[in-house]
């Protein structure tokens, strides 16, 4: 089983930059596929990133590609999500969650096992 906590949210403007962390406990995270997903008020959650086990891998949704980039440090038990050139459409509660089968890529909600609680992160313009 694996713990996930997110962190790195906040209030910005739009074209700021923000870096979300996930940490994530036990000795097993390079045995999980991340990804990075988000629920807007109203709206379901949405894929926006995921990374490979050893993180030479990564997917996109269209609407952050060239964006956001996702990266994982395997020696730290850490997936990070970078995002440049906000908008106020990226209005939402991020998650981290980890997928323990050997698909990739791995885009959909119900293929994750374990969730963080989530970081906020509102633009404003």
């Amino acid at each position: 089983q694996v713990q996930l906590v997110e962190s790195g949210g906040g209030m910005v403007q739009t074209g700021d930059s923000l870096r979300l962390s996930c940490a994530a406990s036990g000795r097993t995270f390079d045995s999980y596929t991340m990804g990075w997903f988000r629920q807007a008020p109203g709206k379901e959650r949405e894929f926006v990133a995921a990374v490979s086990r050893s993180g030479t891998s990564t997917y996109y949704a269209d609407s952050v590609k060239g964006r956001f980039t996702i990266s994982r440090d395997n020696a730290k038990n850490t997936v990070y999500l970078q995002m440049n050139n906000l908008k106020r459409e990226d209005t939402a509660n991020y998650y981290c969650a980890a997928d323990r089968s050997p698909l990739w890529p791995s885009l959909k909600r119900d293929g994750y096992d374990y969730w963080g609680p989530g970081t906020q992160v509102t633009v404003s313009s």
